[in-house]
């Protein structure tokens, strides 16, 4: 039997926004399209970062978020508000913000697969890309151009530049080098920090080149002399590892520190389960939208929550693609993943991390609590598809948890309330399918 132990006494921390996603809700355009904007609403998802918008038309295509999609002509008047076409881009934003989701947004352009390069290669001139940067804030925080003062604090410089190597050909993310990236970050963040100091500029999304962030750190400090206003360094990782995921964010940061930016967030804001990109991608998708996907989400933000070097999570892709493990991509259902999203928003409501230790590594947890009112994960994933079930017993102290409601997710049930189980003298034994999860709240 596994053992979970749960204070509702003891407070450990806050409860981290481990469940943002990228990209926002699918909006219904007619009689024959289809919707999940209350889905969305009722999630509570915190951020939406819109890295990839660009491919999905119903967020407008080609003609949103990105730089050269808004800045179409490179060579007009930065200045000038008819330079600029926000029309599809501030319908987009619009959307986010009626279910309640802040854009967390990527400024630069959408992963380039194609035999030509539009938006990926190297602007021309570096400063008047960051001042073409600096009107589209302007445009939704401050108003300009006909523009709106939403509440959107993080600013995103490019996405992973260290996809692939220098002398690469065809280059899908940046198509400079490393030491050309470093002056276009140097450039842009110093200049949008300093006209936005109240925002959060950061970046630069690497993929997963651990040894180039080193060096990108090594190249600005050589280009600025001094250390940069970064307000939080962003990265990405697939797997199928919660713990693997944890160890690699501990690492990015000890990579911060030593460079002297100690105290600046940390976030994974691309993540999802993969097996393999070669002959393992399909049984990846496979797992995405199924019940072990939705655990695998679940025991994931349970882990970075435990994490002290991880300050959030943004899992890809919410966006209607393969990847979306959320909503199905023809009907906009729920899929199980929702439900662990969901599940999370209810402890992220209260605040206050209790402590909650678990003495099986294959069972996740995370507990929250704001005096009145408490919540619990208990998450089952594991990677071996032999396994089959494991009883775990729950114990709570530092308040009465009798009676206290319990739903579950496993392959059968979405959020089902489970009436054959209950809360007595304070603990309760639960037997748990392999890849499921429940909330307990009271």
């Amino acid at each position: 039997m596994s053992n979970i132990l749960v204070d509702l006494s003891s407070v450990v921390g806050k409860i981290k926004p481990m469940h943002a996603v990228n990209n926002g809700p699918h909006v219904s355009r007619g009689d024959q399209t289809r919707g999940n904007q209350e889905l969305f609403r009722a999630a509570r998802i915190p951020y939406a970062r819109n890295h990839d918008a660009g491919f999905h038309a119903q967020y407008g295509g080609e003609h949103t978020v990105d730089i050269h999609a808004i800045f179409p002509d490179f060579d007009a008047d930065v200045n000038d508000p008819n330079s600029y076409d926000f029309a599809c881009t501030d319908k987009y934003i619009a959307e986010c913000f009626e279910v309640g989701t802040e854009p967390f947004y990527r400024l630069g352009s959408k992963i380039e697969h194609g035999v030509k390069k539009y938006g990926t290669l190297p602007p021309k001139d570096f400063k008047k890309w960051a001042q073409i940067c600096e009107h589209i804030i302007a445009h939704y925080t401050e108003g300009w151009a006909d523009g709106f003062k939403y509440k959107i604090d993080y600013w995103e410089i490019w996405n992973e530049p260290d996809l692939d190597p220098d002398e690469s050909t065809n280059k899908r993310c940046w198509g400079g080098t490393e030491v050309e990236f470093a002056e276009l970050f140097v450039i842009a963040s110093k200049h949008l920090k300093a006209r936005f100091p109240h925002l959060k500029i950061g970046g630069p999304a690497i993929a997963w080149n651990e040894d180039w962030l080193e060096r990108f750190f090594e190249n600005i400090e050589k280009i600025n002399g001094e250390r940069l206003p970064i307000d939080f360094i962003s990265w990405h990782w697939y797997g199928t590892s919660p713990k693997k995921m944890s160890e690699k964010g501990t690492r990015i940061y000890d990579i911060i520190r030593r460079f002297g930016y100690d105290g600046v967030e940390s976030i994974l804001n691309e993540w999802n389960y993969v097996r393999g990109w070669g002959d393992e991608w399909i049984y990846s998708i496979e797992q995405m939208i199924s019940i072990k996907g939705a655990s695998f989400i679940c025991a994931c933000m349970c882990s970075a929550q435990l994490n002290p070097d991880i300050d959030m999570l943004m899992y890809y892709d919410a966006r209607p693609c393969a990847m979306n493990g959320l909503f199905d991509f023809y009907t906009m259902r729920a899929l199980k993943g929702y439900y662990s999203i969901v599940m999370f928003s209810h402890l992220f409501e209260l605040k206050n991390q209790v402590m909650a230790t678990s003495d099986d590594e294959d069972i996740y947890t995370v507990c929250a609590s704001n005096g009145e009112k408490s919540s619990m994960l208990a998450c089952y994933y594991t990677d071996d598809d032999n396994e089959i079930k494991k009883t775990v017993n729950i114990t709570f102290e530092g308040a009465d948890m009798n009676g206290a409601k319990i739903y579950i997710v496993d392959a059968d049930r979405s959020m089902a309330l489970c009436k054959e189980l209950s809360v007595k003298d304070n603990s309760v034994t639960i037997t748990l399918m392999r890849n499921s999860f429940v909330l307990i709240e009271k």
